[in-house]
Parts: C-alpha cells; structure tokens; sequence
C-alpha cells in the first residue's frame, strides 16, 4: 500500500488529526494518508507574516520524509514551501489552495472564496494570479470576528461560512466557492452537504490531485 504524507503547517496536532481523517475518507483503499504537524508554527495561520514563516518547516518536514512515502499534501490554504518542496523531492507535492482552485476552474467554471482570515485575502488572489485564473475569479467573501474565535465554535463557524458562500454565489455569481483553510476541513465538509452548488473543500481537492498525479508518475 502506497503512503501519502499530509503536513500540517500549524502546529494544532487536533487539526492534523482532523485533517488527516478527511483525506483518508477521500482517499483510494490502496492509499494511506499519515500526518506531520508543525511545532514551531502558530495553532492557526491567520496573517502573511505566519504564512511565509510556515515555509522553511514544511519543506524540511517534506525532505526528511520523502523517501518514505509516495506524495504529500501541503495542509495550508496558502500552499507555504509548495515550490521550494517540489524543487527539494522527486515526488508529487500539492497545495490545497493550487489543488483547490484548478479543481473550482474546471470547465471554465467561475469561482469564488469564502474564508475567515482577511489577512490573507490578498495572498489568496496572488495564488489565483500565479495559477493564471483572474479571468474566472469572483472575489473573496470573508466571516466577520476573530478568525481564531470563530474556528473553536464549530457551529458558528459553519454559519458564518454558510453567509459568506452565499454571498459567493447570490452577490458575486460564482458556479462554484472554495472553503479557503486546512482548518476549515470539517465545515468545507458540512457546507458542500447544504448547497446545490458546488462547493470546494480543499483537503478532498487536494487528494483527488495528488492520487492523479501519483498514477501519472507510475504510468512513467
């Protein structure tokens, strides 16, 4: 059975765990997904300044695990070392934010986000920039409050997200809205349940790349 690696970039391990259940849940039966947590990483990424510090752990939690596994997950919306790992290994690398947003593009489709970090809304329309999507990107739709707050009331967080993506798609008229955030994994989850629009959650989006990718490097 091959191995896939899923790191987190935060240093929450109840994140990781969770994080680590929905892409299993997600995954093939001949995959199994194991985690890494950050240990010098905020418990949450909310601002640039996290995110890019994120970067240096990931890739070298990525290199020193490489050779025992056959691709790896970047458990971050903001995709941190995604390029410095792939130069780094010879397998398969993806984000959830890259993974995600080809994923919500596909077919010419318009998408949006809804997410909980305003901080990081222009970094993630930098993303969308470098993927070349500006031309089907709606914009983001952001909760209101303490994003750190917000994502220890479940209940709240799934509300609030629920407006958010509403706004996506009655307001801004996206086809379809990504969850921006790892952490945001279990709501992404419930949401896609309540909407007859697709919703993006990243840790499945990122699964399905990364087991595509992995065949394509086998058929090498």
């Amino acid at each position: 059975m091959k191995q896939a690696l899923l790191i987190n970039p935060n240093s929450s391990r109840e994140t990781t765990v969770m994080m680590v259940e929905i892409a299993r849940a997600n995954s093939p039966n001949d995959l199994r997904v194991i985690g890494a947590t950050a240990k010098h990483a905020p418990p949450m990424i909310v601002t640039l300044e996290q995110l890019t510090g994120a970067a240096a752990e990931v890739v070298e939690i990525g290199s020193r695990e490489a050779s025992k596994v056959s691709g790896i997950v970047i458990g971050g919306f903001g995709d941190p070392g995604l390029q410095a790992l792939r130069n780094e290994v010879s397998i398969p690398v993806v984000g959830l934010s890259e993974a995600s947003m080809l994923e919500a593009a596909a077919g010419g489709r318009r998408f949006g986000v809804a997410t909980v970090t305003p901080d990081l809304a222009a970094s993630i329309e930098g993303h969308v920039r470098d993927l070349d999507l500006l031309h089907l990107y709606t914009g983001i739709r952001l909760t209101q409050g303490n994003p750190l707050a917000l994502a220890a009331d479940p209940t709240r967080l799934e509300e609030s997200l629920g407006k958010a993506v509403a706004e996506c798609f009655e307001i801004d008229h996206a086809d379809a809205v990504i969850i921006g955030g790892g952490p945001l994994g279990q709501a992404a989850i419930a949401l896609a349940r309540l909407f007859a629009r697709p919703i993006i959650a990243p840790i499945p989006a990122a699964i399905r790349r990364l087991v595509r990718l992995m065949r394509d490097c086998s058929s090498v």
